[in-house]
């Protein structure tokens, strides 16, 4: 018995890296998709690739940052599949990176709204499609960063994502008792386009992945499985959690 089988799930940020990752996978699990991303040929590639292989999906190329990207992909999910189970809100951004005193408003503002508000966006929208359906699951990409170690250069990265670890906590508070559970994933070095970005060279790969207790940078794929964890009824009591993937990189002292 596939995992996901007849759940509907929406994954945003699902033309590269983790979501990319999550997206084949959940489909393979039996899940019926709504792919969210602003690339509308790398979506139609994705898209294509997984209803090869027998799984179904529908596109919405959008910004998260927009309100209106949340409510149209709900309605897509709805529309195309009839409702709606699982939602993974994967997008993100690393931000204006550098020092506080020299990040400007906007790159701020940036990286609050694309990591922060777009999951209040989310949640605004997909918990009453979960909640006419009886229950759901609710999945945040966050980080380690921020909440168990500190980077220099990467303060907006961080307050925006340990922002999404507070509202995780507070919606699944909010509706445990209504049958909808709300994690967040928090994956530490990850072999993606936003991970290369920082581990441009083999140099600074190789710091990266000796800050972590196994010494390695974690696969998309690695993470798309813990994701399917929480979207799963493996996880069934399981909510709140800030769910560290992450190597042991926030343990690691060697």
């Amino acid at each position: 018995m596939k995992v996901l089988a007849n759940k509907v799930a929406i994954i945003t940020g699902a033309s590269s890296g983790i979501g990319h990752a999550a997206a084949k996978l959940f489909a393979a699990e039996g899940a019926r998709l709504v792919l969210v991303a602003r690339r509308q040929a790398e979506l139609e590639a994705l898209a294509s690739e997984i209803g090869a292989h027998g799984g179904e999906c529908a596109i919405l190329a959008g910004d998260v940052r927009h309100e209106e990207t949340a409510l149209d992909a709900v309605t897509l999910a709805q529309r195309a599949f009839g409702g709606l189970d699982i939602a993974f809100n994967n997008a993100g951004s690393l931000g204006e990176m550098g020092e506080v005193t020299e990040i400007s408003p906007d790159g701020w503002r940036d990286a609050i709204e694309v990591n922060l508000t777009s999951a209040f966006f989310a949640a605004r929208h997909q918990i009453p499609a979960m909640l006419a359906r009886g229950r759901g699951s609710l999945i945040y990409t966050s980080t380690f960063v921020g909440h168990t170690a500190g980077f220099p250069g990467m303060s907006a990265y961080a307050a925006s994502k340990a922002g999404v670890i507070g509202l995780t906590r507070n919606l699944a508070a909010e509706y445990g008792r209504k049958g909808i559970r709300v994690n967040a994933l928090l994956p530490g070095a990850v072999d993606t386009p936003m991970g290369r970005s920082v581990a441009h060279s083999e140099e600074i790969r190789s710091f990266v992945a000796n800050l972590n207790a196994m010494k390695r940078i974690a696969a998309p794929e690695e993470l798309a499985r813990a994701a399917l964890f929480l979207a799963s009824d493996a996880s069934s009591f399981m909510t709140g959690e800030a769910m560290l993937v992450d190597g042991g990189v926030s343990i690691n002292r060697t």
